[in-house]
C-alpha cells in the first residue's frame, strides 16, 4: 500500500519527476487548490475593476469636451500642417468641427480687425499678431508655437540655373516674391538686403501658395518662400538652401481671440497645437520648435 503525503498549502510547486511518492489523489487535490486560488484572484480583479464589468467613465470625456464650430485663421504656410491638426483635433473631439481660413497673415489681420468672426489666429510673424493685440482682440498672451526659415524655390529642373540670392538681381530671370506686407515677402526682402542684393521683381504675390503656384507652373524662374512650403509643394518645385548666416528665422505666434464665438473651442485648439501631438505634426512638415 502506497502512502500519501499531505500537500503544503503555501507551496504551489509540484515536481512529479523527483517526488514519485505523490499519489494521483494528491496531484488532483493540488490542481483543485490551484484552480480555486486562481478563480479567487480573478474574482478580486473583477471586483476591483467594477464588479459587473461596467465603468463609470464619461463617454463625452473620452471623446473630448469641445462642441460646435471652431474658426481658425491661419497663415497660408500652415495649410498642410493645420489640415492634419484639424483631423487629429476632430478625432479627439467628435462633436467639434474646425473651419480653417488660410491667407496672408496681413490679410487675416485686417479681416479680424474688421470684425470677422474667428476663434483662433495663427500668424507667420509677430508684427501682425502685435497689431491684433494692440486692438484688444486677443484673449491672454500669444505664444510662439513654431519657427520657419526661408528657401529659394525654383521650378523642377531649375531651368534658370539659379544658385543663390545673387540671382534675384538678374534682369534676365523672372523673379517673384510675396508682397511686402506679407511675412514671407518682408522676410525675403530682409534676407536680400542683408547680402546687398536689389531684387529685380517681376511679380508680388498675396501669399506663399500663390507664389509657389507660379513657380511650379514655370511662370517664374525663382522666388523665396519658406522651407516648409517647398517641402509641401512636392515634385513641382526644387529648393535651394540659403546659408544660415544670410537666412531669416520666422516666429509663428498663436492666440485665442477675445471675441471668439467658441471660447472653449478656441482654448482647446490652441492647447492642441502647443501639445506634444500638435508639435509632432508640425515638425513632421519641417517647422522648427520655438
Amino acid at each position: 500500500m502506497r502512502r500519501t503525503v499531505p500537500l503544503p498549502l503555501v507551496s504551489m510547486r509540484l515536481k512529479l519527476g523527483s517526488h514519485r511518492w505523490v499519489t494521483n489523489e494528491g496531484y488532483l487535490m493540488m490542481k483543485q487548490l490551484r484552480r480555486a486560488m486562481l478563480v479567487g484572484i480573478l474574482a478580486l480583479g473583477v471586483v476591483a475593476c467594477g464588479g459587473d464589468g461596467e465603468t463609470d467613465a464619461d463617454p463625452k470625456a473620452e471623446g473630448g469636451d469641445v462642441e460646435g464650430e471652431v474658426l481658425v485663421f491661419a497663415a497660408a504656410s500652415l495649410t498642410d500642417a493645420f489640415g492634419d491638426i484639424k483631423t487629429a483635433f476632430e478625432e479627439d473631439n467628435p462633436d467639434a468641427e474646425v473651419q480653417l481660413n488660410f491667407g496672408g497673415s496681413s490679410a487675416l489681420r485686417e479681416q479680424i480687425l474688421a470684425g470677422a468672426p474667428a476663434d483662433v489666429f495663427a500668424s507667420a510673424n509677430e508684427s501682425n499678431m502685435a497689431d491684433v493685440v494692440d486692438a484688444d482682440e486677443v484673449a491672454g498672451e500669444p505664444q510662439v508655437f513654431v519657427t520657419n526659415e526661408l528657401q529659394i524655390a525654383v521650378p523642377a529642373g531649375n531651368p534658370g540655373k539659379v544658385k543663390g540670392l545673387d540671382a534675384f538681381a538678374n534682369d534676365d530671370l523672372l523673379i517673384g516674391l510675396c508682397a511686402v506686407e506679407v511675412p514671407c515677402g518682408d522676410f525675403a526682402r530682409e534676407a536680400l538686403e542683408g547680402v546687398g542684393v536689389e531684387p529685380a521683381i517681376d511679380t508680388n504675390e498675396p501669399d506663399v501658395w500663390a507664389l509657389l503656384t507660379k513657380i511650379g507652373s514655370d511662370e517664374l524662374d525663382a522666388g523665396i518662400v519658406y522651407v516648409t512650403d517647398v517641402t509641401s509643394a512636392g515634385d513641382r518645385v526644387e529648393g535651394i538652401d540659403i546659408p544660415a548666416d544670410d537666412n531669416v528665422v520666422a516666429k509663428y505666434p498663436i492666440a485665442q481671440l477675445a471675441g471668439a464665438p467658441n471660447g472653449d473651442g478656441a482654448k482647446s485648439f490652441k492647447e492642441f497645437v502647443l501639445s506634444g501631438e500638435g508639435q509632432q505634426i508640425l515638425t513632421g512638415y519641417g517647422f522648427g520648435t520655438p
